[in-house]
């Protein structure tokens, strides 16, 4: 069978598209994250975790799963694998047994000062400076804000 060609005018050109811009750099940078964090020994989803433990220690995984845009279902297994690693530790809140603290263990609070490299150690890698990348952020942010906006209630 001959292949054929539907979409003639060029109208539906996969490198035209902004979702595939958005996917394709997606997925270069979280590579190189991967080069990045392979040192520390985290994922580029634990890092993400622990960045928001780093900002606020002892927070609910539901406020974790919030923060990273996930379901409270992804989040779990993630932070039990930070457990395995003993960068975490998760306590059974008091007055809600539902509800599960995660706290850094030292081990995990040390790893903050190695963390402090990757953001730069990126910018390197992908070729953004910090003036770049806060412009690339905000206009990320109007685009989901915008889409967000425009969701029925």
């Amino acid at each position: 069978m001959k292949p054929s060609v539907t979409d003639k005018d060029d109208l539906l050109n996969i490198e035209d598209q902004l979702c595939f811009a958005l996917y394709s750099a997606s997925r270069a940078i979280t590579k190189e994250y991967a080069v990045l964090l392979d040192s520390m020994g985290v994922t580029y989803p634990q890092y993400l975790a622990l960045m928001v433990l780093w900002k606020r220690d002892g927070v609910f995984v539901q406020d974790i799963a919030r923060s990273l845009e996930v379901d409270q279902a992804t989040i779990t297994p993630l932070i039990k694998r930070l457990e395995k690693l003993e960068l975490v530790s998760r306590h059974r809140n008091q007055e809600d047994e539902r509800k599960v603290h995660v706290y850094l263990t030292e081990k995990g609070k040390k790893m903050y000062k190695t963390a402090l490299a990757v953001p730069t150690g990126l910018g390197c890698a992908i070729g953004v400076d910090d003036q770049r990348a806060k412009r690339i952020i905000a206009e990320m942010t109007d685009i989901k804000n915008f889409i967000n906006s425009n969701k029925p209630s």
